[in-house]
């Protein structure tokens, strides 16, 4: 059957435009994807194939073949990007998605992402074509994951001067764990490894997918427990907020007496805690480090208030607190005068086993004296402002030990 006018039209006008395409060079072809973009964007599946008479598979191929060609010189990077991701989130259009995939896309998009000379913007355009292929089903997401996407992307986050780059690359992560049983352990086990980050933002998102991810996998793995820690040195709320809530959250699984352990033992930290160590990919020279002794301090103060925090919220937890020490390490810690916020938070958390436990409250009393032990009881805020030297002496020589405090409760 020979074809009408019209479809004899749309082929040759169709033929014009490849022609123009093949013989044209960065100039014409950025041209032509601006153009692509701006009027095409959220087309259907069908609409885009009526655009091109039906050979938008041609034309796609075109644009993955100069993709794979290009990419590493970043010549229209981000249009090539913007044209393929039309193609690949169009309803209907699993198709391209396949031909995509068959063509190595997926490595070409985990390779951009690696590259130092390229732009965020082209990493951040990776990010979101990986997105559309996440969510496309569970197939395209192992394929992601046994491209050994999960590292690429989680350096990518890791390493990345942009924030908006740096959260792109976490709802990468997040869709990589939902619905993707054979790799979510993989995933939950990057997202441990950013929390050595350098950068606060890339541990600040690290902590929130974590949260989220730690409820699909369920069983904490034990080696959370020094990186999470860890993060408790920064200097940033928000970063030490989501850390908190993840202990919080961890206290539901089998990491919790290895967590509540290492929180008290962080009371008085060793040498060797004052430094995070993190992996040299994770590592940058251009972030300030701090003075030695400040990481420590930060840390110290916020397991002291992550104690008071889970005290609070468990008598259960209380018990096993007071079994580790806790109230020898705390008091401790009210007589450290080189940090005021750790001397806070121990006093607010020593006040509260006080207030729960008859025999915390006995033994505090008779190892501090009847008036240190007043001060505390009155303002356990600001009992750091009113210390003088022997009262500091006899907080930092304590020696309160407080056995059987479940059976005093029963």
């Amino acid at each position: 059957m020979m074809p009408s006018v019209q479809e004899q039209e749309a082929i040759t006008r169709l033929m014009a435009f490849f022609k123009e395409w093949d013989d044209g060079g960065r100039v014409t072809r950025c041209r032509i994807l601006n153009n692509f973009i701006t009027y095409n964007q959220g087309k259907m599946g069908p609409e885009l194939e009526q655009e091109f008479s039906q050979g938008g598979s041609l034309f796609f191929a075109r644009l993955t073949t100069w993709l794979r060609l290009s990419y590493m010189f970043g010549t229209c990077g981000n249009e090539i990007l913007q044209a393929i991701s039309i193609f690949l989130a169009a309803a209907g259009s699993s198709r391209y998605k396949v031909e995509f995939v068959e063509v190595g896309g997926i490595l070409t998009l985990l390779e951009i992402l690696g590259m130092k000379h390229l732009n965020e913007q082209q990493k951040m355009e990776a990010l979101k074509l990986l997105q559309i292929l996440a969510r496309a089903g569970r197939k395209y997401k192992e394929l992601i994951c046994e491209s050994y996407g999960v590292r690429a992307v989680a350096e990518c986050l890791a390493i990345s001067k942009s924030e908006e780059t740096q959260e792109q690359a976490q709802v990468v992560l997040e869709l990589l764990a939902h619905g993707n049983p054979k790799f979510q352990t993989q995933v939950y086990k990057g997202l441990i490894a950013l929390l050595a980050s350098a950068y606060p933002k890339a541990q600040h998102l690290a902590l929130q997918t974590l949260r989220i991810v730690q409820g699909i996998v369920q069983t904490a793995h034990p080696a959370i427990v020094e990186p999470l820690l860890g993060v408790l040195q920064s200097m940033h709320l928000e970063v030490q907020y989501e850390a908190l809530q993840l202990i919080r959250d961890l206290m539901r699984t089998d990491v919790r007496p290895a967590l509540l352990q290492r929180l008290v033992a962080l009371l008085r930290p060793s040498r060797k805690d004052h430094f995070m160590t993190q992996p040299q990919i994770l590592d940058d020279p251009t972030v300030p480090q701090m003075m030695d002794s400040l990481p420590a301090f930060i840390q110290q103060a916020a397991c002291a208030k992550a104690i008071g925090i889970l005290a609070r919220e468990s008598t259960v937890l209380c018990e096993e607190l007071v079994q580790l020490r806790v109230i020898h390490h705390l008091l401790f810690v009210m007589g450290n005068k080189e940090h005021t916020e750790s001397q806070r938070q121990a006093s607010l958390a020593v006040e509260y086993f006080v207030s729960l436990f008859p025999v915390v409250e006995e033994q505090v009393r008779t190892t501090i004296g009847e008036k240190l032990f007043q001060m505390l009881m009155e303002n356990a805020e600001i009992l750091y402002m009113k210390l003088d030297r022997v009262q500091i002496e006899i907080l930092i020589s304590n020696q309160v030990n407080i056995p059987g405090i479940k059976e005093v409760t029963e």
